[in-house]
């Protein structure tokens, strides 16, 4: 080779070149690393994935009772010349204008307060009606000044609001929970253990819900009704709920749930309602209790047709099936007829309740009548020949709609509308689901022996297809797939997150049916149950009740209730498509968003991590991402950003020679605000080719 070429093969080799490293594909835990695709996760913990790319550090979660939000909690600062002893927690009083706060920081110059009432103004503070000192003006509301400032003293105020949130008075887990008409339900065994209690959220915290009483009656007429007041001689009781389950007037059959009985108890024989109701009692009401330690399902269906009959189905494994509309004494079971009345799943399918049985049966009301289970009037059962581990409705039309039946080791297919038209076609004898983790985001999601499997409805009648879609975590879905509690969708990140008794989840998102990434997450509480669903808003929230008994909303504040969210984001090495060629890397600028301050460890390894090769230490990083105002006078074109995000880029200084290098991302906070890493463009030149 002439030494023209050899030197235009240095300039070739030495000129600098840039990468942009679009981060996407999620956690990768099985392909090979030289095989691995640019921007993936090979480990990764409290990160997810974006639907438009990028990995996120999670939003946190926090405790729920109904009271103020920690999260939503505001602080202000005083200015203050202190002339006695203000301590943290110390209520501070204003002399003059009678407003009142919490202290939660004492900076010498100025109080950082929270749980402000009225407007202080320039006076004497008093704590514990003693004077301890004096503002020189009133209360800026987030007065920090800096950005790291703002996010402590948010918190600060936060974990004074957490610590009004209290758990439901009771002992041991907390077994299950919905959410229904803008109010959360939650069900806690008592002190004792004895029974299960109904706890419902309020601005007060929980307040409980109290059960009534059942009894049965015969020849009734259609006077009586709910609401009227129940009257046997000398004892009375208001109605609640009236079950007809057969016949009709005068020979009504059925049920009452009952509160508030007064004069005694009643026994067998005849009584009267309001309006001139008559009905024969078949003996003396008994007291619905709830039998403790349940696993709670529930359906929020509507079988009268109007707004006011929407109601909560559910079962617990340890009880009968019940309908509940949130209402005191509203709790009302259910009875199927069968011997061992304790339904283990639920689901509403063509206007019908429809339970299943440990015995692998499958039974269904009456249809348009959850309280009805006769045969004759439109109930059934059908054997699927394995213990039921869950349903889910397919959509389609009112023809072609169908009902998916798991068991662990076999999904059938129930078509039809009804009694007359059942066909139970079994789908596949090998492919089944785990028990509460089947979820729906626009097609049917379900943890199989084999993994996280995709069940869709196709076009054609009667056509399924299904496909594992969590390859490339296989190993660690093996291991994890016996511990699976519970799951559910996150619509606005059209996310499926799925719960272990390990404290790990699994949060996999979605682009239309297109798996855009899965990662691990590990949170500071176990996850006994999850509900999500959308508010009347048109918004959504997400409740999960754990161990210690508490409730928590997720996608709340920076924090797991309190504790730091440490996170780490290692990505795949990227030998920036030529694996055999030596590079030594110069710098590379991050794009990050984000919607507040937040700080970072960032470094990186080279050469898949050899350690003949100096590898960096790792650099701190802060960013201060804060919306700015569209049209705003004050707005700067350049410190703006779109749709509540703000857009940093980052450069950080690289160096050493290898054939790839990973970057790395690391974080513990309880303040910081949430932060996206969406890519890095890699400054590099080439060396030479590994002989």
């Amino acid at each position: 080779m002439s030494k023209n070429a050899i030197q235009l093969a240095r300039q070739k080799f030495a000129q600098v070149k840039q990468e942009f490293i679009q981060f996407k594909g999620g956690l990768d835990l099985e392909t090979p690393p030289l095989f691995m695709a640019s921007g993936s996760i090979r480990e990764s913990q409290n990160y997810e994935c974006d639907t438009l790319g990028g990995y996120k550090s999670l939003t946190g979660y926090e405790r729920f009772d109904g009271r103020p939000a920690p999260s939503a909690a505001a602080y202000a600062t005083i200015p203050v010349t202190i002339t006695g002893t203000v301590a943290v927690g110390d209520t501070i009083t204003g002399v003059t204008s009678g407003a009142t706060a919490v202290v939660i920081a004492n900076v010498t110059t100025y109080l950082v307060i929270t749980k402000i009432v009225n407007t202080f103004q320039a006076e004497v503070l008093n704590v514990a009606a003693a004077p301890q000192a004096t503002s020189s003006a009133g209360a800026t509301v987030d007065g920090a000044s800096s950005p790291l400032l703002h996010a402590q003293y948010k918190n600060l105020a936060a974990d004074q609001y957490r610590a009004d949130i209290l758990v439901p008075t009771g002992s041991g887990n907390s077994l299950g929970g919905v959410r229904f008409g803008g109010v959360t339900y939650t069900f806690r065994n008592n002190a004792g253990g004895t029974e299960a209690k109904i706890w419902k959220s309020s601005t007060a915290g929980w307040v409980a819900v109290p059960t009534g009483s059942e009894i049965s009656f015969t020849a009734g007429n259609s006077s009586v009704g709910e609401g009227d007041t129940l009257t046997q001689g000398g004892v009375t009781a208001t109605i609640k709920r009236l079950l007809v389950l057969s016949g009709t007037t005068p020979n009504i059959v059925g049920r009452l749930i009952i509160h508030t009985v007064a004069g005694g108890n009643f026994a067998a024989g005849a009584a009267t309602s309001t309006g001139g109701g008559a009905l024969t009692l078949s003996g003396a009401e008994a007291a619905i209790v709830i039998q403790p330690s349940g696993s709670y399902e529930f359906v929020v269906e509507n079988f009268g047709g109007s707004a006011g009959t929407k109601r909560i189905y559910g079962i617990d494994g340890a009880n009968r099936g019940f309908e509940f509309d949130g209402t005191d004494h509203s709790y009302t079971p259910i009875s199927t007829g069968m011997t061992s009345d304790i339904p283990t799943h639920v689901v509403a399918h063509k206007n019908h309740l429809c339970f299943s049985f440990a015995n692998g049966s499958f039974q269904h009301s009456g249809p348009s009548t959850p309280y009805v289970w006769s045969v004759i009037l439109g109930a059934a059962e059908i054997g699927v020949g394995d213990a039921i581990t869950g349903f889910y409705s397919q959509p389609g039309s009112e023809t072609s709609g169908a009902l998916s039946i798991f068991t662990r080791n076999r999904t059938s297919i129930l078509y039809g509308n009804g009694v007359s038209t059942w066909v139970l076609v079994p789908y596949r004898a090998e492919l089944g689901a785990y028990a509460k983790t089947i979820q729906d985001i626009g097609f049917t999601l379900f943890l199989d022996d084999q993994g996280l499997m995709n069940f869709q409805t196709a076009q054609a009648f009667g056509n399924f297809s299904h496909a594992t879609i969590s390859g490339k975590i296989r190993t660690w879905l093996n291991v994890q797939r016996t511990k699976a509690l519970s799951s559910c969708i996150i619509r606005n990140k059209s996310q499926y997150r799925l719960f272990f008794n390990d404290q790990y989840a699994l949060y996999a998102t979605f682009d239309k049916n297109k798996v855009v990434g899965m990662a691990q997450i590990f949170l500071a509480h176990q996850v006994k149950w999850v509900w999500s669903s959308e508010e009347s808003d048109g918004s959504e929230t997400i409740f999960f009740g754990s161990t210690n008994g508490m409730v928590y909303q997720m996608e709340k504040g920076t924090s797991f209730d309190g504790a730091a969210i440490e996170h780490w984001l290692n990505l795949a090495y990227d030998h920036i498509k030529s694996p055999r060629t030596l590079k030594n890397f110069k710098e590379a600028m991050l794009e990050i968003t984000g919607g507040g301050y937040t700080a970072f460890q960032f470094t990186y390894e080279l050469g898949y991590g050899d350690t003949n090769i100096n590898q960096p230490a790792s650099v701190s990083k802060t960013a201060s991402l804060s919306s700015g105002l569209w049209d705003a006078a004050s707005a700067v074109w350049d410190a703006l950003f779109w749709d509540g995000r703000s857009l940093n880029k980052t450069n950080v200084d690289l160096g050493g020679t290898a054939e790839n290098i990973s970057l790395m991302f690391r974080g513990s906070s309880d303040y910081d605000s949430p932060i996206r890493f969406s890519g890095a463009l890699v400054h590099y030149s080439n060396r030479r080719n590994i002989r």
